[in-house]
């Protein structure tokens, strides 16, 4: 059957070490951590040239989000009422039915086969499952559109005072 799904399964690449230890939603933007490849998988030759980027784009695994807390359905983001009721998949929570994150951050620097990175909302011991540099010309083309809720969900995301 061309069409049907097929189950996917994933090594890690790499762990995030350091940073925030505990999950909470605001003041990402300066936390610093380090994303530390598998040495039993990779040399330092896999991040030849990464240093020339100023930004990354991480894909990683929710590994503390329980199983039963997957949500596949619609919720009020943050259990917000004030917001609307939205699926799943017109969100970013972590409750996602493959618990996977997707991240852009701060490349610092290369050291070996750590990342030293900044604005990875991500916590300490988090699996990795792919590294990619930013490009612009992935940003999006033409003009960005999102409901005013989102926006005031994202206000303080980044926000480095409530660190």
């Amino acid at each position: 059957m061309a069409n049907a799904l097929h189950e996917v399964t994933s090594k890690p690449v790499a762990e995030v070490v350091g940073g925030r230890d505990e999950v909470f939603d605001d003041g990402w933007g300066s936390v610093s951590a380090i994303i530390r490849l598998d040495a039993e998988q990779f040399t330092e030759e896999a991040l030849y040239g990464l240093e020339a980027f100023s930004h990354l784009e991480i894909v990683y695994h929710f590994d503390r989000v329980p199983a039963d807390k997957v949500e596949t359905g619609a919720r009020h983001p943050r259990g917000n009422t004030d917001w609307p009721l939205v699926g799943i998949f017109a969100q970013r929570g972590k409750n996602r039915p493959n618990r996977l994150g997707v991240s852009r951050c701060t490349l610092l620097r290369v050291d070996g086969l750590d990342l030293h990175v900044t604005g990875l909302d991500a916590v300490t011991g988090t699996p990795v499952l792919d590294i990619k540099p930013y490009l612009a010309e992935f940003a999006p083309r033409g003009e960005v559109r999102q409901p005013d809720w989102s926006t005031e969900l994202m206000r303080d995301y980044y926000d480095s005072d409530l660190d």
